[in-house]
């Protein structure tokens, strides 16, 4: 069996022994990704900027995981909004090709800010 790895990034951590993401073997998995200003536990007022702060998160998870955007295989979102289209532009700047895409979901009206998480798979 491959052992566990913690990823931890600058800018974001938990306030409990939880990293913010974990990988064994191929298989990485985040835990809840905050909106949070790095490092602050402050959540923008914004959604736009919310979404910016988790896109940058989940690239800095990826990059110490050893990994980029393409291995990205699902990302769910909890959002307070149900505006999807505010989420896209992200969305589109990380897959712009239709034919290559991740799984997502989208959980509207959840909270009062946005949070995601992901599931990646890291071929050697």
């Amino acid at each position: 069996m491959s052992s566990r790895r913690s990823i931890e990034i600058e800018g974001l951590s938990h306030l409990t022994a939880i990293p913010v993401a974990s990988r064994i073997g191929p298989l990485l998995v985040s835990s809840v990704v905050a909106p949070f200003n790095p490092g602050t536990r402050d959540v923008p007022d914004t959604i736009e900027d919310q979404y910016a702060n988790i896109f940058r998160h989940v690239g800095l998870m990826l990059e110490e995981a050893g990994a980029n955007w393409s291995h990205i295989a699902k990302m769910e979102f909890w959002t307070p909004t149900a505006d999807r289209g505010i989420l896209d532009p992200f969305w589109l700047e990380k897959f712009p090709d239709p034919k290559s895409r991740p799984a997502r979901h989208t959980h509207v009206g959840q909270g009062q800010s946005a949070r995601a998480s992901f599931i990646a798979f890291i071929e050697d």
